[in-house]
């Protein structure tokens, strides 16, 4: 998909500045030491599951020291949150210069409660396809999922949705209000108690706010 940023110009273009930034330019052997964590990671991570993956094995995995990994992460929750970089860049990139309705298309696109519903949809498949890495991230300490990049964007997605849905609303609490049910912490549980199709569909029944 195209990173050009000098398409149409909406309301939705101050979302530029909040986009997650890609990984910075680094040496090569840095470059290749960063994408063979990253891959032994996911594949542990995936045969494993994130509990039962040490910090310890994901360096053995990759063939590099385990003192380079925590240098380069912290811990697994730094793992998780590099992982989830790119697929949240990939959803970003959609909302920004995308097709409606979950993108602004071209010319009027879609209306802001179409976009409202195929955003919660597109996160669903995004957070419900990597739910224990998100939920990692989002629990690490206390409030971490409200400071992480990606949730103020977000954030901000959904005010200007409901801003232009609902002019005398408040939409910067309400767009509060509409994540919630989003967080990985809930839908695990929801997982757990009713499984992934009953859980999309409760999401998406929900009443809006």
């Amino acid at each position: 998909m195209s990173s050009d940023k000098s398409g149409p110009q909406s309301v939705y273009s101050g979302l530029v500045e909040l986009q997650s930034a890609p990984p910075p330019r680094e040496r090569a052997d840095a470059a290749r030491n960063r994408a063979a964590v990253l891959d032994a990671a996911a594949r542990l991570f995936a045969d494993r599951g994130v509990d039962g993956v040490t910090m310890d094995a994901v360096a053995a995995a990759a063939g590099v020291g385990k003192g380079t990994v925590f240098r380069r992460f912290g811990d697994k929750s730094g793992l998780a949150v590099a992982l989830l970089d790119e697929r949240e860049r990939e959803l970003q990139e959609a909302i920004l210069f995308g097709p409606a309705p979950l993108g602004p298309g071209d010319g009027a696109g879609a209306a802001p409660g179409e976009r409202l519903a195929a955003f919660v949809e597109a996160y669903l498949d995004y957070a419900l396809g990597h739910l224990d890495l998100l939920r990692m991230s989002e629990t690490a300490s206390p409030g971490a999922r409200y400071r992480i990049g990606a949730y103020r964007f977000w954030h901000r997605h959904v005010t200007l949705l409901l801003a232009a849905a609902r002019p005398d609303a408040d939409a910067e609490a309400l767009a509060h209000v509409t994540l919630a049910p989003l967080a990985a912490e809930h839908l695990r549980a929801m997982v757990a108690e009713v499984g992934v199709e009953r859980t999309r569909a409760a999401v998406h029944a929900a009443p809006a706010p």
